[in-house]
């Protein structure tokens, strides 16, 4: 697991996310830091800093949240791949490319924490505009 880096963020450790034509990133996630007791406010934290990131397309700072060793599933039409997280930024800064109107929501309930670990039940919402079609997605 990765330390709290000096702006106070946190890595992620995506288990399970899921795509339909952009990558949508949620699903159920643990994330933990040494040294430092993991707290709600800190979970909530990410998630408020994950929204930013992907609102304002900033893949560079999605690339410092999203742990190096992260492994995304995506699955689409009843076909499951990996990323890791260098194809998965890629994937992620292609498809912003390709759309227009792209927002993003993330809500976490249901956290626990335990010493320097968090587990929480994550949803995301995304929506975009390709080829003048709107697509929702929620996960």
């Amino acid at each position: 697991m990765k330390q709290l880096s000096k702006n106070g963020m946190f890595a992620l450790m995506l288990r399970g996310v899921s795509l339909a034509s952009i990558v949508a990133v949620g699903s159920a996630w643990t994330i933990s830091a040494q040294a430092a007791p993991m707290t709600e406010a800190l979970v909530q934290s990410y998630a408020s800093a994950m929204k930013s990131a992907a609102n304002s397309k900033n893949i560079n700072k999605v690339a410092q949240l999203v742990s190096d060793d992260a492994l995304i599933s995506l699955s689409r039409k009843g076909k499951t791949t990996s990323l890791d997280k260098a194809a998965y930024l890629q994937l992620l800064q292609r498809s912003w490319n390709d759309t227009s109107n792209y927002r993003y929501d993330i809500t976490i309930d249901n956290i626990v924490t335990t010493g320097a670990q968090a587990k929480a039940n994550v949803t995301t919402h995304e929506s975009w505009v390709k080829d003048g079609n709107l697509s929702l997605i929620h996960i």
